[in-house]
């Protein structure tokens, strides 16, 4: 199956955090999202504000960088917020529990070329790049799977 693109500019912060909370509602769970791009892309800032969009109570959205993994109650099923940076195999990624996770919760998983063979087909990934524009990104999303075709053709940004 070939593979989709859809390019996205984000002008600021804000814009990052306004498509993080378009997106989060339309999420169900078995959703995959793999963040991927360098240090201060704009990982873990997407991920906070799509979290923070979901939960049922407020509560604090931190970095999984000590943790690996951050587990949230977003009513209808877990969102795991997991950062591979300090997975050395994809065999930790298993002893985690992320694989299952990727069955019943909403996953996002920043670093994810740490998954190698583990990497879900269903999965939308976006890779974030700093712009030579101060707090301006650039969001590449690709995927395989259908259920991702409407949902990213639809998005105007």
């Amino acid at each position: 199956m070939p593979k989709n693109f859809h390019s996205i500019e984000l002008n600021s912060a804000d814009a990052t955090t306004h498509l993080a909370q378009w997106l989060a509602p339309q999420l169900r769970a078995g959703d995959v999202l793999l963040l991927s791009g360098g240090i201060g892309a704009g990982k873990t800032h997407f991920a906070r504000a799509l979290i923070t969009t979901l939960l049922t109570e407020t509560e604090e959205v931190p970095s999984p960088t000590f943790t690996i993994v951050q587990v949230y109650d977003a009513g209808t099923c877990e969102i795991w917020h997991a950062d591979l940076y300090r997975i050395v195999a994809p065999d930790e990624v298993i002893e985690l529990g992320l694989t299952d996770a990727f069955q019943n919760a909403i996953c996002l998983v920043e670093w994810p070329d740490r998954l190698a063979e583990l990497e879900p087909d269903n999965a939308l990934s976006l890779d974030f790049s700093i712009q030579p524009v101060e707090g301006c990104r650039k969001l590449n999303a690709s995927w395989h799977n259908s259920r991702w075709n409407q949902l990213l053709n639809n998005l105007k940004t």
